[in-house]
């Protein structure tokens, strides 16, 4: 159920899950859903979305700057770089979350994505789904957890080697990043994609 949030100046109505932190609430009317297009961009997003996984999404958004100062601003050239010190470097950083398989794939990822002939992005990107926007969803319990497209995207980062890339993460990816549009009816942002 949608919910009137008051934030300095306005009485928004928003999707029910952006309602409950300001930092949900920036994130919701600032970012979620907006197209993200770049290799490096879209690594950060890939890789907080595997951290994510088992843990509640305002916990990644607090964390998040740590993350990029931990990750090298998740430069997957960086990245890909980092050795066995800097793994333990990151399982001693109290800042984000220290998850030993979680760093390790994100480390690998890096690598994968390094290799990618037609770049992260563009990988990416050919799962959104074609054809014409669906409606927005009436609640929250109408938007899936996976597609047939993050299912799709998933097996394919697997075959080429990316881990903590499950269809569920592969959906909350392609939510946050504009290849789906998953405001309910009822949000402000439900007919302004931009």
């Amino acid at each position: 159920m949608p919910a009137r949030v008051r934030r300095v100046g306005d009485d928004l109505i928003r999707c029910a899950w952006a309602t409950t932190a300001p930092e949900y609430i920036r994130y919701h009317d600032e970012e979620w859903s907006n197209p993200v297009r770049g290799d490096d961009a879209l690594f950060e997003k890939l890789s907080l979305e595997a951290f994510q996984s088992g843990l509640a999404w305002i916990t990644i958004l607090r964390k998040r700057p740590a993350f990029r100062a931990a990750f090298a601003n998740f430069s997957i050239d960086a990245v890909a770089e980092f050795t066995e010190q800097d793994q333990e470097r990151l399982l001693a950083d109290a800042a984000i979350v220290r998850n030993r398989s979680k760093i390790a794939a994100v480390i690998a990822n890096a690598r994968v994505a390094q290799q990618l002939p037609e770049g992260l992005s563009e990988l990416l990107w050919s799962f959104a789904p074609a054809g014409p926007e669906p409606p927005p969803p009436a609640t929250f319990a109408d938007v899936p957890a996976t597609s047939p497209e993050s299912v799709r995207m998933a097996k394919e980062l697997k075959r080429r080697g990316f881990t903590f890339v499950g269809p569920t993460t592969a959906y909350a990816l392609m939510q946050a990043t504009g290849m789906v549009y998953d405001h309910v009816a009822d949000c402000f942002r439900a007919n302004a994609r931009g």
